[in-house]
């Protein structure tokens, strides 16, 4: 089922965070590219479409 607005239509299924226990940055800075392809690893494992992500130096949106 699609939400719509005057002019745009969305379907908004999940919006995942993943935050590190005490927001380390280590995840930006040292972490990411390792973390990007875990993730994009079980995306694909899982049948999942990642539509847009982000990574914070403390957190990762998805």
């Amino acid at each position: 089922m699609a939400n719509s607005l005057a002019r745009t239509k969305w379907v908004c299924k999940y919006h995942i965070v993943f935050t590190p226990k005490c927001r380390r940055k280590i995840i930006y800075y040292e972490l990411r590219a390792d973390i990007q392809k875990i993730i994009k690893d079980l995306c694909k494992w899982k049948g999942v479409k990642i539509i847009e992500g982000h990574m914070m130096p403390d957190h990762i949106h998805l």
